[in-house]
């Protein structure tokens, strides 16, 4: 049987154990929001960067952001599907409250430009140039990791990880590409009603089990194309580049859970440059075996949402992934009680830092993370408020910050 994701495993039923490490002093940063230029309306996912390094991270769900680097921050760029690329100077004095403006792209196509064509086609040719259009050498990322689990609209566990990954060439077919903690923390709420003994998908080593265009998985190989109908929407930019962009619905009946979702394809490269993947929940036995890995006898699981979102950036002619997040809402309850209760699981990772080289260190089997692990078996208790100093992070919401606080205080 074919799941949505054969990945890892996100307990909800924890058991924190001390883990730290160390890098490299960010002693400069800046903080900032993003908004919608017309409208004022924030604007989350927004990539952020520090042109000339490989220092980078998104925007939160507010729309603010905070990046570190080593160096004085003198310049930084954003990026947002549908916007208008941006490269504005940093706020003086540091230490002030940057405020980005993004305006809409208005589309605007050259005659010779071609927004037609077979989908189906698009989408095979794309496959074909992935070694092409991906990293001929290995690399090593510096990324951050965040879970968040809440129950109805309580935050009931909160952690984060600092984590290096390894990706090995295209080509190389023998070395494999690792994922290992650098330092992490979590929260959990102390209340016995929240411990929930189940087991969904999940976890840091996502960024390798999930680069689908390198592993090739679900829509992306040609064994799974023909149980889709795909249509070829209007075009849209991404980093200031024309995209093919194809939409994918199942058109037959499988065994499994197949996907709705839209592909990114940029029109020069053929590289793919975003993947949004949300699992078809007409057949909830269908969805609950892709979602679900382990639930305690007596608990009902109800499939609700199961979604994915991949984004590609392009820098010296390569591609790469920088952002990934998946969202799993589901419905559990006692078989003895009366009403269900809704969670909702958000995992996102981001690259924050890059290098390459051909000596660089491939990260050892004992100290990767393993596929059936679970983050809080590795994980210390939050306590030091300096904890992320010295890492790129993604900014904490409002929200869940209220939440970090409420858990420190039980």
């Amino acid at each position: 049987m074919k799941r949505f994701y054969k990945l890892l495993t996100l307990c909800l039923l924890l058991v924190p154990v001390c883990l730290s490490g160390q890098t490299d002093s960010l002693r400069f940063s800046v903080k900032g929001v993003v908004r919608d230029a017309r409208t004022g309306r924030i604007l989350p996912e927004v990539g952020v960067s520090v042109p000339g390094t490989g220092y980078a991270t998104v925007s939160n769900a507010e729309g603010t952001f905070i990046i570190k680097s080593d160096s004085p921050i003198t310049q930084l760029s954003f990026s947002l599907i549908g916007y208008e690329n941006l490269t504005q100077e940093a706020p003086v004095p540091a230490g002030a409250i940057m405020r980005v403006r993004l305006n809409a792209k208005s589309l605007t196509l050259d005659p010779s430009v071609v927004v037609s064509g077979n989908p189906e086609d698009l989408m095979r040719m794309a496959i074909l140039k992935i070694e092409d259009n991906y990293p001929s050498e290995p690399e090593l990322f510096d990324c951050f990791y965040r879970e968040t689990v809440r129950k109805r609209q309580r935050f009931i566990y909160v952690s984060e990880a600092v984590t290096k990954m390894y990706k090995a060439s295209f080509k190389d077919r023998f070395t494999m590409d690792r994922v290992s903690l650098v330092k992490s923390r979590l929260l959990t709420s102390p209340k016995v009603s929240d411990t929930l003994a189940v087991k969904v998908i999940g976890g840091p080593a996502m960024p390798v089990s999930l680069d689908l265009v390198k592993t090739k998985e679900m829509v992306l190989n040609e064994a799974d194309l023909c149980f889709y109908h795909l249509d070829l929407l209007p075009p849209q930019a991404i980093d200031g580049r024309m995209q093919f962009v194809i939409k994918l619905t199942p058109a037959q009946t499988t065994d499994y859970a197949l996907q709705h979702g839209v592909v990114y394809i940029d029109r020069e490269t053929l590289a793919f440059t975003r993947i949004e993947l949300s699992l078809d929940m007409s057949d909830e036995l269908k969805a609950t075996r892709a979602m679900l890995v382990k639930r305690p006898a007596g608990i009902r699981f109800k499939p609700k949402e199961m979604s994915l979102l991949i984004n590609y950036k392009t820098e010296g002619g390569k591609s790469r992934q920088s952002y990934l997040k998946t969202v799993f809402r589901f419905d559990c309850d006692w078989r003895k009680r009366l009403f269900a209760t809704d969670f909702t699981v958000v995992a996102e990772s981001v690259v924050t830092n890059r290098f390459n080289g051909p000596d660089l260190p491939k990260i050892p089997r004992k100290e990767a993370f393993g596929e059936r692990a679970s983050l809080s078996d590795l994980t210390s208790v939050y306590s030091d408020p300096d904890f992320w100093q010295d890492y790129n992070i993604i900014e904490p919401t409002v929200g869940l910050e209220h939440a970090v606080g409420r858990l420190k205080s039980n």
